[in-house]
């Protein structure tokens, strides 16, 4: 899962701030998005599960070179009927909001188009959320409707170094920074999860460092990055996950380690007791 960041003002002259990947053509704003289609699922922990999207619709999904590839998926309400074309624009103007489909926010795993495949991980509880008990009962065949990719951030080839840090939420962003990053290159990559049975499988060396913390052995992801050695040179982090832990990496990356802003993607992805629909309101409420 995913969110729009900030984008990081421009570095000083002796910082060259980090390249990012050209623009590429996205949705058009207010556009019906992509119609895919379900072509398996594969459960990777018992809070991971993989659903493989493809069709005819995938042509039309640019790969805009970023690893934090973020879209919306957007789910029907149950017992609502929507015309055809599913377009969510549309629906919202023509019909009332309370049957409006769900959108919630989601980073592309992998997307693959000489394979005809779109990959997406779902965090599940069981029957909890929307998102995941859809992913749960997903079908081959079955539809859903995309919209983007947006994105702003993957690891700059003229880094020293990267720092990924995140939670299941920022797990595939982070899967996909590893396997971006060029061979020798150090990384720190932190990544938090229930216990040893949420863990996967990552692209590592002997480059990367790659520290798993388990919740349910009562390891704080804030503390060990603060704990934690940092690499030499110039630092490109990528940190992303629940927004109280964010912030304050926030104030220990940019004050204490004294990373420039430049340097830094960061961005609160959800917070603890709040759905995506609450958490986007209230960030637009705190933006005035």
């Amino acid at each position: 899962m995913a969110a729009p960041e900030t984008q990081a003002p421009a570095a000083p002259a002796s910082t060259p701030a980090p390249s990012t990947p050209a623009p590429s053509p996205r949705t058009r704003k207010g556009g019906a998005g992509h119609r895919l289609r379900v072509l398996r699922s594969e459960r990777l922990t018992p809070h991971l599960l993989r659903v493989v999207f493809g069709g005819p619709a995938l042509d039309g999904v640019a790969d805009n070179g970023f690893t934090d590839k973020y879209v919306k998926l957007a789910f029907p309400r149950p017992g609502v009927e929507y015309p055809e074309p599913f377009d969510v624009p549309a629906i919202r103007e023509s019909m009332p909001r309370e049957a409006w489909p769900i959108v919630r926010t989601y980073t592309v795993r992998a997307l693959d188009h000489a394979a005809g495949e779109l990959a997406i991980d779902f965090v599940v509880h069981g029957d909890t959320g929307v998102a995941g008990p859809w992913a749960l009962a997903a079908a081959p065949g079955d539809e859903l409707t995309m919209m983007g990719p947006g994105g702003a951030y993957a690891p700059s080839p003229e880094a020293d170094a990267h720092v990924l840090v995140g939670d299941e939420a920022a797990l595939p962003a982070i899967a996909a920074a590893l396997e971006s990053v060029a061979s020798g290159v150090p990384v720190h990559a932190f990544v938090q999860v229930d216990g040893p049975d949420d863990e996967i499988a990552l692209a590592t060396s002997e480059a990367v460092t790659l520290r798993w913390l388990h919740r349910d052995a009562g390891e704080d992801l804030v503390e060990t990055v603060r704990g934690a050695e940092w690499p030499a040179g110039t630092v490109h982090a990528f940190v992303h996950g629940e927004t109280g832990d964010v912030k304050a990496l926030r104030s220990h990356l940019l004050e204490e380690r004294g990373l420039d802003r430049a340097w830094l993607s960061i961005s609160g992805y959800w917070r603890r007791g709040a759905d995506e629909d609450t958490f986007q309101a209230e960030k637009k409420a705190a933006k005035g």
